[in-house]
């Protein structure tokens, strides 16, 4: 998928090798910028343990490519189970990451539509993300809680609506239920 705005070719593409260590790096350097270097490390093992576990999804894990070749956007969708069930209908979008001087350009809005398409296609019914409201409720995400999707004792949401969730399916959501626990990210039990 190529898209041409001011100028700038990007292609959206899912990950191949030759992106594995500059996505990662692009993650680290965008997390360290918005919050703090600790922030940044901890995103970037998530990425890495989700590469290496069974809900990685190869097909899911986006890029955005410019002219150059360089990874300027990044976003990964990958099973997520709740309770033990569902993993085979929902995922999870995290992290998502634009490199900080070319945020604000539609880059990540583009990445995750095509990101949603794939996703459909691939026979997922729902997708799950953690953030702040406003970044993603003009994509179709909704208060989980809505549904009966509440965060687990273990997750401390600045607001219950920070937990929301996006029907790929109608009505996918109708048999879709539970607490949410991202316990079993090892990467989220140490940090």
């Amino acid at each position: 998928m190529i898209y041409l705005e001011e100028n700038m070719k990007r292609n959206i593409k899912s990950m191949e090798k030759q992106y594995l260590l500059s996505s990662l790096e692009l993650v680290e350097d965008v997390f360290t910028k918005f919050d703090s270097p600790e922030e940044g490390k901890l995103v970037r093992r998530l990425v890495e343990e989700i590469r290496a576990r069974e809900y990685y999804l190869p097909e899911l894990e986006l890029v955005t490519i410019d002219e150059n070749d360089e990874v300027i956007g990044y976003a990964m969708l990958s099973r997520f189970h709740i309770e033990g069930r569902f993993e085979n209908e929902l995922l999870i979008l995290t992290p998502v990451a634009v490199k900080t001087e070319l945020q604000r350009q539609h880059i990540s809005k583009d990445m995750l539509e095509y990101g949603f398409e794939k996703a459909k296609e691939l026979g997922f019914k729902a997708i799950l993300v953690e953030g702040n409201p406003k970044n993603y409720n003009p994509r179709g995400f909704m208060p989980s809680y809505k549904f009966g999707i509440t965060a687990g004792p273990n997750i401390h949401l600045p607001s219950p609506e920070c937990l929301m969730i996006k029907e790929l399916e109608s009505g996918a959501l109708d048999k879709i239920s539970g607490l949410v626990d991202f316990s079993f990210y090892e990467t989220l039990r140490e940090g």
